[in-house]
Order: structure tokens, then sequence, then C-alpha cells
């Protein structure tokens, strides 16, 4: 994610971490937690590679483990409350790629691994919730859970 963490230096903690976390001095720690996670396991996302280097990030896993995701207020909240706490039902709520590989299909490659990495790990559902946009020139830092037009291209609904 590089030395700020991807956007806003959050550590893709931004749906994990309490909301009173997210503005205050704890979001100094959102590193330090997010290394515990991966070292914890299970994985909670994918990398992409290219020629050895990373060259993008997308946060994938149950939706219980990224409990802000599931926030009644927030746009993806779950069409029924109990699905919220249901470990079968997958969210891909985060992409992280550097400038340098947008517009190369990273994000797309992450998707398409993201969902094969939900149904080999029996997810019965995979939820996302990707911005409508027309504008090519969008700022990354507003569609860090990935686009319609990509979700729809993977076969999304």
């Amino acid at each position: 994610m590089g030395p700020a963490g991807g956007c806003w230096g959050c550590w893709c903690m931004y749906w994990r971490a309490p909301r009173m976390d997210i503005a205050g001095p704890a979001r100094k720690t959102f590193k330090a937690r997010m290394r515990a996670i991966v070292r914890k396991g299970p994985p909670p996302g994918l990398i992409a590679y290219r020629g050895g280097d990373p060259v993008g990030w997308v946060q994938v896993g149950p939706r219980p483990a990224t409990p802000n995701w599931n926030g009644a207020r927030r746009l993806s909240a779950p069409i029924d409350a109990g699905e919220a706490d249901d470990a079968k039902i997958w969210a891909i709520s985060c992409f992280v790629v550097p400038r340098a590989h947008r517009r190369q299909g990273v994000a797309a490659d992450l998707l398409a691994g993201a969902v094969k990495w939900a149904r080999k790990n029996r997810a019965r559902f995979i939820d996302g919730c990707p911005v409508e946009t027309s504008d090519r020139a969008a700022n990354p830092a507003s569609i860090y859970h990935g686009v319609a037009s990509m979700f729809g291209s993977a076969g999304f609904r």
C-alpha cells in the first residue's frame, strides 16, 4: 500500500475499525492493527504482482470481518440485518492500485481473483458497493471500492 497505507493512510481499516478511531489518534495504530490481522489470518485480501513487484491490493473476506461495511446507515447496509453476521457472505470492500499501475486492468484482475478466492472459501454470496461513474478521470479516492462497470463486466448484479 506504500508508506501512507493506501488512501488517507487507513491501511484498509476503514471498514474494520470503530468509527471513533477513523479520525482520532488511534488512526496511528492502523498499520500495526492490519499487520496483526494478516499474521493471525485468514488473509484479509489479495495482492496482485507483476514481475515480482506488488501492483495492487483488494480487501475481500467474510462480511463479519468488516463490521462497518454492515452498518445500518451505510451504503453497504445488508438487505436483511441477519446477513451482517453471516460468514458465508463475503465483501469486496476496497482496492488500492498505485498511480503507476492504474488503467492497466489491475483492479479487474484483483476483482477476478477476489471472486475466485471467495468461491474457493465457500462464500455463498459476494457483496460489493461499486461507484457508478462515466468519468474516466474520477478521483481514485472516491472509487476505492471499485466502479460499477468493472463489477458488471465480472458478472455482478
